[in-house]
Formats: structure tokens, sequence, C-alpha cells
């Protein structure tokens, strides 16, 4: 296998909404928040859902990697539930190998709800259910082994069960790759992260806000510095300014796409993260990879959703 993902197997379900709705119910647009599965319920009871689909952000961008025609597979924990057969298959139909056995578990399958603003901007509200469970036990040794890559994500990270998954993919693994997913991880789990970047990973994905969170900084110019002594490769994504690429003392930057007709920014940076995984592993120039990366969040923000079929 090219890459191998593991990260929170979320079916996503997908909203619109006016700015009232986050207002009313205390949401702060663009962001992540976890919810228990009482509030996800309230929350949904008065939407009328645009779409559901098998998520999860890593999930997101291992299929756009199947969709390109790479090697690819997921670890991901759900139950043997609906939404957990509906999760296998929408792996399976994408041609990703799903290194997971579902079984009946005490927690549901865990679901985000997506909601689309007018601007485009999503604001999630995550019930992480039994996704965020996952456990040294879930973690299949011999697909990490036999794979180029092992991606991973921020959402997954937390102390306890995942730290101990994550610790024991990241022993086992050729390579490593994380993103860093949210601010709101990174201001969770700052001193855990920034270890992770400086002694584990071998490429490191973020965008503006996290990378300047994780380092303490409102200054560009110090992520760049950061970067270089870093001595590995950094990946960042700047919005309307671009993305960049760190790599030792080389910066390669790529430009925005012009006059694009955004519809939802869901699943933007998931996708980059496909489209550059798939230039490096491809053997394609860093500057090259990034132009992948940059075309391939530019088609899946021009529709609803993470996916891009």
């Amino acid at each position: 296998m090219k890459i191998l993902g593991m990260g929170n197997a979320i079916v996503d379900v997908i909203c619109k909404v006016d700015d009232n709705f986050l207002a009313k119910n205390k949401l702060t647009k663009s962001t992540m928040k976890l919810v228990d599965e009482v509030e996800f319920k309230k929350l949904l009871s008065n939407l009328k859902i645009e779409e559901t689909v098998a998520g999860g952000s890593v999930a997101n961008s291992i299929v756009g990697l199947a969709q390109l025609g790479n090697n690819v597979g997921f670890i991901g924990k759900v139950n043997e539930d609906g939404l957990g057969s509906k999760y296998e298959e929408g792996l399976k139909k994408e041609k990703v190998q799903y290194f997971y056995s579902k079984k009946k578990e005490a927690l549901s399958t865990g679901t985000c709800l997506i909601l689309i603003t007018p601007d485009s901007e999503r604001t999630m509200c995550t019930f992480l259910g039994i996704a965020g469970k996952i456990n040294e036990d879930d973690v299949d040794v011999d697909a990490i082994k036999k794979s180029e890559i092992t991606f991973l994500e921020g959402y997954l990270w937390d102390e306890g069960n995942p730290q101990k998954a994550f610790e024991k993919a990241i022993n086992n693994s050729n390579k490593i790759a994380m993103s860093l997913s949210d601010q709101f991880c990174v201001d969770r789990h700052k001193p855990h992260f920034l270890n992770l970047v400086k002694n584990k990973l071998d490429i490191t994905f973020a965008n503006e806000q996290e990378i300047l969170s994780l380092i303490d900084t409102k200054n560009f110019d110090e992520v760049i510095s950061f970067g270089k002594n870093l001595g590995k490769l950094m990946i960042i994504t700047r919005g309307e300014k671009g993305s960049i690429a760190i790599n030792k003392n080389d910066v390669f930057e790529c430009g925005v796409q012009k006059n694009l007709k955004i519809v939802d920014l869901t699943g933007a940076g998931d996708l980059f993260a496909a489209g550059f995984l798939h230039g490096y592993i491809n053997n394609l120039s860093l500057r090259e990879s990034l132009q992948k990366g940059t075309d391939m969040s530019s088609q899946i923000i021009q529709r609803i959703g993470a996916r891009l079929s």
C-alpha cells in the first residue's frame, strides 16, 4: 500500500443554516465542537438534511487518494449499527481497503453535523461515539508495516487509549504524516502536538491558524524559521494566500485558483492533503505536489460535502 490512514470514522450529516442558528446555539463559526448524543439530536431536530456521507478528516483524504488511483487503506472504529455499515460500504465503494472488523459496541458510530452558512463556511458539531474510543488493539500492525506512509489526524489524538493507538502506529510505521486538524485540537494538546511535530512526524500538515497557535506566535516569519529549523517536511495552507511547503532550508509557495464558485469549504484541507500526498508518493516535486493539492481543494469547495464523487 502507498498510504494507510488512521482517523475518526465519522458519518457526516450536512445541513444548511443561517448565522442566526449558530448564534442561537452558541456555536463559533468555522470551528469544531464536541457534543454528546443528546445535544447532537437536539441540534439536528430542527434541520433539513442535505446529504449524509461517510466522512472523517483522514478518511476523506484517503478516499481522495483512492480516486486518484493510489492503493490505500484506512483504520477507524465503528459500531455494528446502520451508520457503521454505511461507513464501511462507503469506503469499499471507493476501493479503500478497510482494516477494521466492526462488532457490537456500547456507543454508536460517530457522527458529525456539518452546518453550512450562506458564506460557505462550515461549523462542525461532532458526536465522536465509538470512533474516539480507538485503542491499540484496533491497530493492524501488519497493514501499517506494508504501507509506505501512515497518515494520522489530530482529531483522533487524545490521552489514554487513542494515544496508545497513535504510539503503536508510529512505532511500526515506515514514514509518518499527520494533520493538526483544528485549532481546537492544537490548543487542547499543545505540548503533545509540539512533541509529535518535533520528534515523531516526517510530514506535518497544518493551516495558518493551527501552526501559529502551536508555536505561540502571531508572526508568520517565525513559522518559516521554525519550519526550517525543524529539518523535516511541513505543509501549511493559508486560505486566500495559497499554500507553502518548508523542507529544511527550502521554501516553496503555491497560489490559489481564482474565480471559483465556492459553495462549501468542508473537506478543503482534507483534499489538499490528498493531492499533495498523491504528488509526494508519485515522485512529483514539492511545488508540483502543492499544485496538485490546490487543484483537489479547488474542486471540492465548489460542491457540497467532502467527497469528489
